[in-house]
């Protein structure tokens, strides 16, 4: 390929960073999150780290380090909890403040740097005037999936969780912080409900779950959160942040539902779960960052984001999920692309949620192993479809597989279209590339490659020539 091209996940297939929140510091984007293993066996098992990209090329990612120790925090010097997902702010001071819950205590911690991307030191526990910590008083609800904007000297801090069924958590709530960055000066109150308290409101369907954040767009707050059907990334836009929040709309699905400009509406195109991210205006676009899952499991998770488009009444278009999304449009239709970038990946009976039996995207070696990705348990009747490609004079498409099936990749330029070409294959315990001429006219195209066959072969790659 000519240039270097962003694909989704835009980290490495090899790091799993869920939960991002993505801002613009300086000339860089930088993006916070939880840190999942590969091959997890329950979330957030790494310390924070960080990376980032020059605002001018979203393709040039930049590991920065471990930022913050899971041990750092005093109540937790045995490492035996988990940092759940953060968020940073630029406090009064002009310093970086992290703040983050751990998973087994209801408070919210916070931690201090100097930069960006360098290394925090614990600061201290959010509290109330009186000492006592916010999430231990009478009445408190648990602080989780912290979401913080500093405006002067105030910092709104949004939290919450709203399990289903359970009446005792009402919904996201704020609570607003003085200067010092941990003194509750507004006590917290609920600015959108979850399903138990959600009937006869506009949020039906689309109750508030967790994963809050929040961004302020021409003046207005826009809060983004999970809803009850965990999959989607919702926001509901105000013009304070402590108050009057009136739902807009979905942002992104990691299952692509809602979506009907390529399939119906209601038909999800990748085993979805819980998801969490963010938007951001980086030059004069604005992006929603989010995340998918791997391994067919919920604790390996890994971040995409998509461009969004912003409308002139101050709403946003729902995006579909792409395997180009940082990229400014789509992919060269020449090269070798990795099976991993998948943006959609189903079996016949279009599963919702991971866990039913799907093919699923792993990799070889341990945890931090730089290997890259593919995709593991290619049954009959699956496919993985990729989005969008720049055709001009496509004559072959070779695919690169090993492991055992006897049978042959369908490819098609719609997931239920007519094939453009067969690659038969055969097992094998090494990689093997298969070739078959294919003539497609010039122009923007998905790519669909749906396997047919005995055995579960493992797809690796993609050649277009």
């Amino acid at each position: 390929m000519s240039k270097k091209q962003a694909f989704n996940p835009y980290l490495p297939s090899w790091e799993y960073i869920p939960d991002g929140e993505p801002y613009v510091f300086g000339d860089r984007v930088y993006v916070y999150g939880s840190h999942d293993f590969f091959d997890g066996y329950v979330f957030c098992m790494g310390d924070y780290v960080c990376w980032s990209a020059p605002v001018n090329d979203l393709s040039d990612w930049r590991y920065e380090g471990v930022i913050y120790p899971r041990n750092e925090d005093p109540r937790n010097k045995d490492g035996k909890m988990c940092l759940y997902a953060p968020d940073v702010t630029v406090g009064p001071d002009g310093r970086y403040y992290l703040y983050y819950v751990l998973d087994k205590i209801n408070i919210m911690s916070v931690a201090v740097c100097d930069t960006p991307a360098g290394r925090y030191e614990f600061y201290g526990y959010v509290h109330y005037p009186d000492g006592a910590l916010l999430g231990e008083k009478e009445g408190d609800e648990p602080q989780f999936d912290p979401g913080v904007l500093t405006e002067g000297d105030r910092t709104y801090m949004y939290s919450g969780f709203c399990g289903h069924g359970d009446k005792s958590r009402t919904g996201a709530k704020v609570a607003v912080l003085g200067k010092d960055m941990l003194t509750v000066i507004e006590e917290p109150r609920t600015v959108l409900f979850g399903s138990c308290y959600s009937e006869g409101t506009n949020y039906t369907g689309h109750a508030f779950f967790e994963a809050s954040s929040i961004r302020k767009v021409n003046g207005k707050y826009y809060f983004i959160y999970s809803s009850e059907v965990m999959h989607e990334l919702c926001y509901a836009v105000s013009d304070s942040p402590t108050e009057g929040f009136e739902y807009k709309g979905v942002l992104v699905s990691n299952c692509d539902l809602h979506i009907d400009s390529y399939k119906p509406a209601d038909m999800p195109m990748a085993a979805g779960a819980n998801n969490h991210g963010s938007i951001v205006q980086i030059k004069d676009d604005w992006y929603i960052f989010y995340h998918r899952h791997t391994n067919n499991t919920w604790f390996s998770r890994q971040g995409c984001a998509e461009k969004l488009k912003l409308n002139a009444d101050g709403t946003f278009d729902q995006a579909e999920i792409t395997s180009c999304g940082l990229n400014g449009g789509p992919l060269e239709g020449k090269g070798e692309y990795p099976a991993y970038i998948c943006c959609n990946l189903f079996t016949e009976k279009h599963d919702m949620y991971v866990g039913m039996g799907q093919p699923r995207i792993r990799q070889d070696g341990r945890d931090g192993d730089e290997e890259t990705g593919y995709i593991a348990d290619f049954h009959s009747g699956a496919t993985a479809g990729y989005k969008y490609f720049d055709i001009k004079g496509l004559r072959k498409i070779s695919i690169r597989t090993r492991a055992y099936g006897d049978g042959f990749f369908e490819v098609k330029t719609k997931w239920d279209g007519e094939p453009i070409a067969k690659l038969e294959i055969r097992g094998s315990n090494v990689w093997e590339t298969y070739t078959a001429d294919v003539s497609i006219p010039d122009g923007v195209y998905p790519l669909y490659f749906t396997y047919r066959g005995s055995g579960s072969p493992t797809f690796g790659s993609f050649i277009l020539e």
